[in-house]
């Protein structure tokens, strides 16, 4: 099922603690899809090659690609804790490496929780979280006469406008809510009395004022 809105990350954010020595770096991330994510994560393990572990979590918005690992600390003390922050942020789209460098003292597994979560949950509480939601693509073509009402239309639907070229017709590229997709088309048609009916090609994830 196709996802029409989900909240994430509008951009990278790097945030760090220390417990007990131990320096803990979240670099967090939004990704489009899995190879995104695991390209980052190979990036973030380059950058701290001389890192104890770079433990990681990501989730993807069609809710089934979940991923992370613990890299090498005890099993359950790392990725999961990280792959729940991510979730109590109600967020997806969404990548998390933890790096530690390790200061000597060790933390047991309860602090290990802990100390993953506390650096995961600042990377997130330090980003812009956004709302995205999905909007199909039309371009329609009309006469200099009836930009205004379709602008008008395109404003009344909470769409947007990508581009608009004018030559000896003008060329509107927009962006359409995907539930208000086919409501538009028949307010457009009524407008112009039958003489345009959008007709929509593609679909995109678009960021929204919520």
């Amino acid at each position: 099922m196709t996802v029409t809105e989900y909240r994430t990350p509008a951009g990278p954010v790097t945030a760090e603690l220390t417990e007990k020595r131990s320096r803990f770096i979240a670099s967090m991330t939004p990704v489009a899809d899995a190879a995104a994510a695991s390209e980052f994560i190979a990036s973030v393990k380059s950058e701290h090659r001389d890192a104890r572990h770079n433990v990681y979590a990501y989730a993807l918005k069609d809710g089934r690609t979940i991923r992370y690992s613990d890299d090498g600390e005890p099993q359950g003390t790392a990725g999961q804790p990280i792959l729940k922050v991510i979730s109590s942020f109600d967020v997806c789209d969404c990548a998390i490496v933890v790096t530690r460098y390790f200061g000597g003292i060790l933390l047991g597994t309860g602090g290990l929780q802990r100390a993953y979560s506390a650096a995961a949950r600042l990377s997130l509480e330090r980003a812009e979280i956004v709302h995205m939601k999905l909007h199909r693509r039309a371009v329609i073509s009309c006469g200099y006469e009836l930009y205004g009402s379709i602008a008008s239309l395109i404003g009344g639907c909470g769409g947007i406008i990508n581009d608009s070229v004018f030559a000896e017709s003008v060329q509107i590229d927009v962006s359409i809510p995907h539930d208000l997709a086919e409501h538009f088309a028949k307010q457009v048609y009524s407008a112009t009395s039958g003489g345009i009916m959008p007709e929509y090609a593609g679909e995109v994830y678009c960021r929204v004022s919520v």
